[in-house]
């Protein structure tokens, strides 16, 4: 359940808002975003539902996007939070099967714990980890979808308060506060810990 690295353009690239902008003579340019952000989406959306769902919403985050392109603003050079809040948008019509993604996630600790033999100290490292995952993933259930969406969008999609912002179309304090609530539930159920904190923090 790590962080989804952020895509960087290079200084000799164009922006996103170059590219869209492109679209009113050459629809097919869209092709440069898909292959530009289709993996952070997909991962991001794997994350959230397993592989199967994540398929389909990261495929229809695109087309989306596609139909929607003409509404892009385009003082905004960065298209990633955009897309992220066409993504959450179509996550949240599948929130039962989130609900069993973390489900599975905790009971994982105990199969983990029941299957495995071998060097014990790798296997020590190895249990660990995967109780922390399945503590997260229980917390995470717990917490309310509005305040979920704000601290997953930070710790997975790698996005600032400002993009999440942008990407859920609510006031940055909002976020905020949203993103401290979170946190502040996570660290309680996990004991101090918080693994979805980043270079960002808004507390």
């Amino acid at each position: 359940m790590g962080v989804v690295t952020r895509d960087v353009c290079t200084d000799a690239e164009e922006t996103d808002a170059e590219i869209i902008s492109r679209m009113h003579g050459d629809p097919a340019v869209f092709d440069a975003i898909f292959d530009r952000y289709y993996p952070a989406i997909h991962g991001y959306a794997s994350r959230r539902l397993g592989r199967d769902l994540a398929d389909d919403v990261a495929a229809e985050t695109f087309l989306v996007a596609f139909d929607h392109w003409r509404r892009y603003d385009t003082t905004q050079h960065s298209a990633r939070p955009w897309l992220f809040g066409i993504a959450s948008n179509l996550i949240a019509g599948h929130r039962r099967a989130e609900a069993r993604q973390y489900r599975a996630l905790a009971r994982a600790e105990h199969a983990d714990r029941d299957g495995h033999d071998g060097p014990a100290d790798r296997i020590a490292v190895r249990l660990d980890a995967q109780a922390v995952r399945a503590r997260l993933a229980a917390a995470l259930a717990e917490i309310s979808p509005s305040d979920r969406e704000v601290v997953l969008l930070v710790a997975w999609a790698d996005l600032t308060c400002e993009e999440v912002s942008r990407a859920l179309e609510i006031p940055a304090g909002t976020v905020r506060s949203r993103l401290h609530r979170a946190r502040k539930r996570l660290r309680a159920a996990l004991g101090g810990a918080d693994p979805t904190a980043t270079g960002e923090d808004s507390e």
